[in-house]
């Protein structure tokens, strides 16, 4: 009797123990948790992402459309934020009305964490605001030349930008930016400051009849230092190559050339890593908008 009751427990303990490995092999060990992001790193990266796919999506765009689109989004998102362009109506209004009027649109620190798409339309109207201007060429012959600001309708057309900034003209074709000073007078104060005009070249001719404009910069993207120093061994290989083959060459400074290039492999190992720097926001969305500002 006593060897059956040990058979039966040691079959008892068997399967158990067959149980215990197999609960050993699905349950693995648990690893401390390295917590949550916090709320403000968790929407930088969000807002990374998102600025990669709207810019492959306005990278397609011609600068036209990408215009129509930025100054779509600009009304989408912030209505009733163009009051600046309106004329001014203190002399047919109440003061009631005029204080209403001059009203500034304010930012709150809730439009700090706003999406990439936005951030880049209200960056895009800021520098459109004040950037072309609109003249009338009708006394230039006397070099009388007559300026004034975009109004909303033609800033969302592009009137003076994509098409001849003279008042009767409509050419989109062959458009040159000059750098002009034009003087106006904000609140009773006299005020001065360079702006651009998109003329045509029979606009043009007449802009500088009686005195050369200066044409104004186009901007450059500057090159990183990759592509610096990939141009320049591209140049030197070109250099190098119609002087001499390499059968033209000596054995000694061939040799002499692999002696200076294993050292300088090794070298790369010993030198501090290169760090990238970072671009702001705003560097990376005056960059993006550059081409669009003629």
């Amino acid at each position: 009797m006593s060897n059956e009751y040990e058979s039966a427990f040691e079959g008892d303990s068997e399967v158990e123990a067959r149980h215990r490995r197999r609960r050993d092999l699905a349950e693995k060990p648990r690893r401390p948790s390295a917590g949550r992001p916090e709320g403000a790193q968790f929407s930088e990266e969000g807002a990374k992402h998102e600025g990669r796919v709207r810019r492959l999506h306005y990278l397609a765009l011609n600068a036209y459309d990408r215009h129509k689109e930025l100054i779509n989004n600009y009304h989408l998102y912030h209505p009733g934020a163009t009051a600046a362009l309106q004329r001014d109506t203190s002399r047919d209004r109440n003061d009631y009305d005029v204080l209403r009027e001059q009203h500034r649109f304010v930012w709150t620190a809730e439009d700090a964490t706003d999406s990439w798409e936005r951030r880049l339309a209200k960056r895009y109207y800021d520098k459109l605001y004040r950037e072309y201007c609109i003249c009338d060429l009708t006394y230039y012959k006397l070099n009388r030349v007559a300026m004034r600001w975009r109004t909303e309708k033609e800033v969302v057309a592009g009137k003076g930008q994509f098409t001849c900034g003279s008042k009767h003209c409509t050419a989109k074709e062959s458009l040159t930016s000059w750098e002009v000073n034009f003087s106006y007078a904000e609140h009773g104060e006299q005020k001065n400051c360079l702006v651009k005009l998109r003329l045509c070249p029979e606009c043009s001719r007449k802009l500088n009849h009686s005195k050369q404009r200066k044409k104004a910069k186009v901007y450059t993207k500057k090159k990183s230092k990759k592509d610096k120093k990939s141009h320049k061994v591209a140049s030197d290989k070109q250099d190098d190559g119609p002087e001499a083959g390499p059968s033209d060459r000596a054995p000694s400074s061939v040799s002499g050339a692999k002696d200076s290039v294993t050292p300088q492999g090794d070298d790369i190992w010993k030198q501090p890593a290169v760090v990238e720097e970072e671009k702001t926001r705003d560097e990376e969305f005056d960059e993006f908008l550059a081409d669009l500002f003629m």
